[in-house]
């Protein structure tokens, strides 16, 4: 199967939909684990991790450590250029934006900056003219870089910015968020949403480097935390059952800010999503499994508007609905999906919609009807089979099976 997935992008439709169907058929059942593990160092009473993700001369490595900004000329430098373009948001730009200015222009490198609006509802063609506008009075150039600090939401944008500037520029990931630490900062997805779909505008385009500073958790929002946490959940449902069971054990530790309990789910995030996106960077085949509970969290963003729910919030609820899907299907035990449950209430994400939401079966429906797991008209599903930690990719499902599950969610 790892061998299909990696000449993938050579195959054609039919080819495709059968490899989507092996994996159906397969599941992951523990065939893929990390292969790169984290290097760690010890550098001023602390310890960094140098996780590398594997793209042959697109590779990169992703440097998390505490105080990072004390070493940052070492990590920065080599990936800027003489301009530098720094994006933020408003509510970063407060806590952060000087200290990042500084660091980038440790190397004698031009630097500027624009905050953008904050929220999920600016990420927008509007907000990405808004960097091209900056750049061309600017006169920035193909050797120019743009920086992004921020969450998920500045990532994604400053990101695709970087792919379609000039036909592409570099870029470096500055995460603030935990959400953006433990995923979308690393993998070289980007894009922004249409009033259709979450996502829907968007292009492939990885980093030069990501530098993850754990200090900047110090000032997040519990609320924020907590949506972060959420797709480190996924990360031991859908594929290592032991950083599942650390969570049982630890996430009360997470949500307190213990140090050293969010260094290890912050690297062991990295390892899994780094090792999955050197095998399958542009989710021809295993990246998908990336996206358990998002397929129903798209929706559910759709559905309450963006903006009305953190992303961390609708994936929580999402996996939820995976999970009873999965058991509704006879793919896994109560007991598993209780585990899930349980793990999700007590990392304060819901698991249920709010009232009034004004969801119905037929707006899920018609919301991923759209997805962009949608192979040839048919809908592959991320679901949960067998033993924690292995899922499987699908679109044998049951319709009935559908029909109650959104029938449940949306009464």
């Amino acid at each position: 199967v790892a061998k299909r997935l990696e000449t993938d992008d050579s195959a054609s439709s039919a080819a495709m939909r059968s490899l989507w169907l092996l994996l159906a058929f397969v599941g992951l059942s523990g065939a893929f684990r990390p292969l790169r593990m984290a290097i760690s160092t010890q550098r001023g009473g602390g310890v960094r991790y140098t996780v590398p993700l594997d793209l042959g001369a697109r590779s990169y490595n992703i440097h998390i450590g505490e105080s990072l900004w004390a070493q940052s000329k070492e990590i920065l430098q080599p990936s800027l250029a003489s301009k530098v373009l720094v994006i933020t948001n408003e509510v970063v730009a407060p806590l952060y934006l000087d200290a990042c200015e500084k660091a980038c222009g440790q190397g004698g490198a031009e630097v500027h900056s624009l905050v953008l609006p904050d929220g999920e509802e600016y990420k927008s063609m509007d907000s990405i003219m808004s960097i091209m506008d900056k750049a061309l009075e600017l006169k920035l150039d193909r050797r120019s870089v743009f920086v992004a600090l921020g969450g998920g939401v500045i990532g994604d944008m400053v990101g695709f910015a970087a792919a379609i500037y000039q036909r592409g520029v570099n870029f470096v990931q500055v995460p603030t968020t935990l959400m953006a630490m433990v995923d979308s900062s690393v993998g070289g997805k980007t894009g922004v949403n249409h009033p259709q779909g979450k996502n829907m505008i968007g292009s492939f385009q990885q980093p030069k480097c990501v530098l993850i500073d754990t200090d900047a958790l110090d000032s997040l929002p519990d609320r924020e935390l907590a949506s972060g946490v959420a797709e480190i959940i996924k990360y031991g449902l859908i594929y290592d059952a032991q950083l599942f069971e650390w969570l049982e054990e630890n996430v009360e530790k997470l949500l307190a800010r213990d140090k050293e309990a969010m260094a290890y789910a912050i690297k062991r995030s990295c390892e899994i999503k780094a090792d999955i996106v050197a095998q399958d960077e542009k989710e021809a085949g295993i990246r998908a499994t990336l996206n358990l509970g998002h397929t129903f969290g798209h929706a559910i963003e759709l559905g309450l508007g963006y903006g009305a729910w953190l992303h961390g919030e609708a994936v929580g609820l999402g996996m939820a609905m995976a999970s009873d899907f999965s058991l509704k299907q006879g793919w896994i035990t109560q007991e598993l999906r209780d585990r899930a449950f349980a793990l999700i209430e007590r990392a304060k994400l819901p698991t249920t919609l709010p009232e009034n939401h004004g969801l119905t079966p037929e707006g899920f429906k018609s919301a991923m009807s759209r997805d962009k797991k949608v192979k040839d008209g048919s809908l592959f599903l991320i679901l949960l089979k067998g033993e924690l930690g292995n899922c499987l990719i699908t679109n044998e499902w049951d319709m009935a099976v559908m029909d109650e599950v959104l029938a449940k969610y949306c009464a």
